[in-house]
């Protein structure tokens, strides 16, 4: 780096800050304000009670059909379809659905660990 010839920054500063008087703390008083927008609606609309009970129950016995059905036929297959039916029915409000997925869950561990010995 070059020197710069003639008073350097720093002298410059000295200079104008006693010419200013002495260095005071700033404070700043800022005034902040909210703004208020219409709350968005929701992306997911809520269905009905009664709704969502007669659409889950349709569902709910597709899913207990399946899982019965894989205790008897492709264990694996129809209890995993009968699972994933059962949880759609269970989220839709049909408790049905559990006996779904509790049925097809026994029927693919009963597949995977006991049929093969037989």
């Amino acid at each position: 780096m070059t020197a710069i010839a003639g008073p350097g920054r720093d002298d410059h500063y000295q200079e104008m800050t006693a010419i200013a008087g002495p260095v005071h703390e700033e404070h700043y008083d800022e005034e902040t304000a909210a703004e208020i927008a219409v709350p968005a609606p929701p992306a997911i609309r809520r269905r009905s009670e009664e709704e969502s009970t007669t659409g889950g129950r349709g569902l709910a016995y597709s899913a207990l059909a399946l899982s019965i059905l894989s205790l008897f036929i492709l264990p694996v297959l129809f209890g995993a379809a009968g699972i994933v039916l059962g949880f759609m029915a269970r989220r839709r409000g049909s408790s049905i659905g559990s006996w779904a997925i509790g049925i097809g869950t026994i029927s693919i561990l009963v597949g995977i660990f006991i049929l093969p010995f037989f």
